[in-house]
């Protein structure tokens, strides 16, 4: 027409300029990887290094006897933990002096300490499981940092499992988000310190820390958060220094102290979207629109 002419004596329909044209078809990033990506910023910020996690399945012996858990804890039942039947069985580790000092201090004691007291079975150790926290991992990386002690900072966000009974705030599977740091002669009083300044990068002023138990640290803090939302203090993470019993008899220097935190990410995911059922976040019953549309995340004031 343009050749021709004859577009000048046609009629067109006014092209409106302010009409948005169609969405090109597209995936999106779900809510927790936004926020995952915003955790994974603040540890790098910060000079962490990340773990690798992509290891779903674990040995007893990482996932529990090395963090000091001893073998008759609850948390090793069939409530809280998916056993596998295949394979059933792992390997033991390629260090037998390690396998040999970790039976000993959950047996006697070494290392300082009296130990649990109890027979040590090493193929209660060998079961495999879907790990129960990221924190196997940490187990095994500060194993390896015993070949040559040095201050570190490591961190992860990945899938952890539990045999939980679903509800509205608890899936069998969820997030954590775990921070180590590895240093000479740190005390309490540091982790106390690091864990104001992460939270801060967060949009999260004026902790608490609370004494708690955990097996595997000593002493344990959980931290909590006022929530302005809710109007209350919310437990928002675990703390604590990890035990002489589980890094000695790895072969790290007495010195040389662990201090450890960790969270979820489906807590902060659901307040910063307003989520109030964890399985309109994960699941069959997820909305994929809401999943599309959702904005950027951004870890500042309005999560707390």
């Amino acid at each position: 027409m343009i050749a021709s002419g004859s577009w000048a004596k046609a009629s067109f329909k006014p092209y409106n300029f302010n009409s948005e044209g169609v969405l090109p078809p597209s995936g999106a990033l779900h809510p927790l990887n936004k926020v995952r990506e915003e955790f994974r910023q603040i540890f790098f910020s910060m000079g962490f290094t990340e773990m690798p996690t992509n290891q779903y399945v674990e040995s007893g012996f990482w996932n529990f006897d090395t963090l000091f858990v001893p073998q008759q804890h609850p948390a090793r039942d069939l409530q809280d933990t998916f056993f596998l039947k295949d394979p059933a069985v792992a390997k033991p580790p390629k260090d037998k002096e390690y396998w040999e000092n970790t039976k000993a201090v959950h047996e006697g004691g070494a290392f300082g300490s009296i130990g649990y007291r109890y027979p040590w079975r090493g193929e209660e150790s060998l079961r495999t499981v879907l790990r129960t926290h990221t924190t196997a991992v940490s187990a095994y990386m500060l194993k390896k940092l015993a070949a040559d002690p040095k201050p570190t900072r490591l961190f992860s966000i990945d899938k952890v499992f539990r045999n939980e009974a679903v509800d509205a705030t608890h899936l069998a599977e969820f997030h954590q988000v775990e921070g180590v740091i590895a240093d000479y002669d740190v005390t309490l009083g540091d982790l106390i310190g690091f864990m104001e300044q992460f939270f801060e990068k967060m949009g999260v002023h004026g902790c608490r820390f609370k004494p708690t138990y955990n097996p595997y640290t000593e002493p344990s803090m959980e931290i909590f958060a006022w929530h302005q939302g809710l109007g209350k203090w919310v437990e928002i993470g675990n703390s604590g220094m990890f035990r002489p019993e589980m890094l000695e008899p790895m072969g790290l220097p007495k010195n040389m102290r662990v201090l450890g935190w960790g969270l979820s990410l489906e807590r902060p995911t659901m307040i910063k979207y307003g989520v109030s059922n964890i399985r309109e976040l994960l699941g069959h019953k997820v909305n994929l629109d809401f999943i599309e549309s959702n904005p950027a995340a951004r870890l500042d004031e309005d999560i707390f």
